[in-house]
């Protein structure tokens, strides 16, 4: 049974290919589980990966814990974003700058980063694993996962 929900997400990152789709994922799987139907996207700021599938390191650990997110797609937000989702969050402080400066003056979405939504991580980045390894994605992951949670508990 699905709970209904008029809340939907837009999570950010710089090229929507490693955070902001683990993000989406943790998000959509968390939502899911809870039978709390919301509607979640993800992009980033930069176009340098708009069409482009999500890092192949990313996709590795979202299909370790379960999720497919070969189909997803990078793009890059756009003013219509600012009115269609009632959330933005940046998954970094670079980016939550970037957004603001940004939106619209008719932007209706409330905007702000991710890991505010968990107890004593008001004002953190979410870990940037691009250049390193296998490990920092799964660090991405508890945080990500961490905020879906916590974002979904809110939702109840």
């Amino acid at each position: 049974m699905s709970l209904p929900s008029d809340r939907s997400f837009l999570l950010v990152c710089l090229g929507n290919i490693c955070r902001s789709p683990l993000a989406e994922a943790a998000l959509r799987d968390a939502a899911a589980r809870a039978g709390v139907a919301i509607a979640v996207d993800s992009a980033g700021t930069g176009a340098w990966h708009v069409g482009n599938p999500p890092d192949p390191r990313s996709q590795a650990v979202a299909l370790a814990h379960g999720i497919d997110i070969s189909g997803y797609r990078g793009r890059q937000v756009e003013a219509a974003d600012y009115r269609r989702f009632t959330d933005i969050l940046a998954l970094d402080k670079d980016n939550l700058v970037e957004l603001r400066r940004r939106a619209p003056s008719d932007a209706t979405a409330r905007i702000g980063l991710l890991m505010d939504a968990v107890p004593g991580r008001k004002g953190q980045a979410v870990a940037d694993p691009y250049y390193g390894d296998a490990a920092g994605f799964e660090v991405t992951w508890a945080d990500v996962s961490a905020a879906a949670e916590a974002i979904v508990a809110g939702l109840r």
